[in-house]
């Protein structure tokens, strides 16, 4: 066991005692969780955080990001989308990562934000990662949510695969149609044909960190979930491309912050660095073969780093209040 998991295995693996979690009923009646944390005594305040996790996640996995901070005076948020962590599933394989539409998680996102901007002191940041980086751009551009800055940690704006862009949509709409929408599109892992024993390579440097999620999923069985659905694939491709019409991302005013990784082989890099370049008010961030996907659960070095330029973002974007 390393000094890393020695020193704060406490904080990436409980549950803050000051912290909150609970069922909250979106519009249609499905049950979502959600999960809060007030800023820690004696900071000065700074507003709001409301953090949605990528595909196949669950909020556990940031917890230490999330109280960092609250350290740092933030009020902060997460839930799980519906359909993953423990907000239940889509299909009667439990493993599977389905939705039919990704307008339904906009619509839903949407529908979380307004609850949560009543109570949630401003200035409000609304910050995701891959997918939920993915969704969150998407529920701004199409004003679905308003926050005041954006932080998107490798957001999936393309994915890292042999199909050429160009037919991807079609490729799943095809395998949609050759069989159940609703089957497994791979094995398992995260990306089709990788083997289970190369997850940690795509995902993170830290053993330690990724040890976290098999540990929650270990004590909390409802958040296990695996590959997604040919559905899934088919509705994210069709998703990616409403970014590439000209003027949504032109559209979309508020400060976003972009990190990346040149060699994720996740989502796509060239994607993330073109929609930097078209937003109004975009500023990117990117490391090279140091990094992988999760860059919240990176090695010590390139996470400080990762950190530093998230406080930096909103310390500029969001100047702190002074008495």
């Amino acid at each position: 066991m390393s000094a890393g998991l020695d020193e704060r295995s406490d904080v990436r693996r409980s549950i803050p005692a000051l912290a909150r979690e609970w069922r909250w009923l979106l519009p249609d009646g499905h049950p979502i969780r959600r999960f809060c944390l007030e800023p820690a005594a004696g900071t000065t305040p700074r507003g709001s955080i409301l953090f949605m996790p990528g595909r196949a996640d669950f909020y556990e996995k940031y917890l230490e990001t999330m109280v960092e901070w609250s350290d740092a005076g933030w009020h902060v948020s997460a839930a799980d989308w519906r359909g993953q962590g423990a907000s239940g599933r889509m299909t009667a394989d439990p493993l599977v990562g389905h939705i039919a539409d990704f307008s339904i998680w906009i619509a839903d996102l949407g529908a979380l934000w307004r609850d949560w901007v009543r109570d949630a002191p401003g200035p409000h940041v609304l910050a995701g990662h891959s997918m939920g980086g993915h969704l969150v751009l998407r529920a701004v551009a199409e004003g679905a949510a308003s926050p005041d800055t954006v932080v998107l940690s490798a957001p999936m704006l393309g994915f890292v695969t042999a199909i050429p862009q160009f037919v991807q949509h079609l490729y799943g709409k095809i395998m949609c149609s050759i069989g159940d929408p609703e089957r497994r599109a791979w094995k398992t892992s995260e990306k089709p044909g990788a083997p289970t024993d190369e997850r940690m390579s795509l995902l993170t440097h830290d053993a330690d960190r990724y040890a976290d999620e098999l540990w929650w999923r270990a004590q909390r069985p409802e958040l296990e979930i695996g590959p997604a659905s040919w559905r899934w694939v088919e509705r994210a491709a069709a998703s990616i491309e409403v970014f590439r019409a000209p003027g949504v991302l032109e559209a979309v005013m508020a400060p976003v912050l972009l990190l990346a990784a040149k060699r994720d082989a996740l989502v796509s890099w060239p994607a993330i660095e073109a929609a930097a370049e078209r937003l109004p008010r975009g500023e990117l961030v990117a490391w090279g073969p140091e990094a992988r996907h999760e860059l919240p659960r990176e090695a010590d070095p390139v996470r400080g780093q990762v950190m530093a330029a998230i406080t930096s973002f909103l310390d500029r974007a969001l100047p702190a209040r002074t008495a």
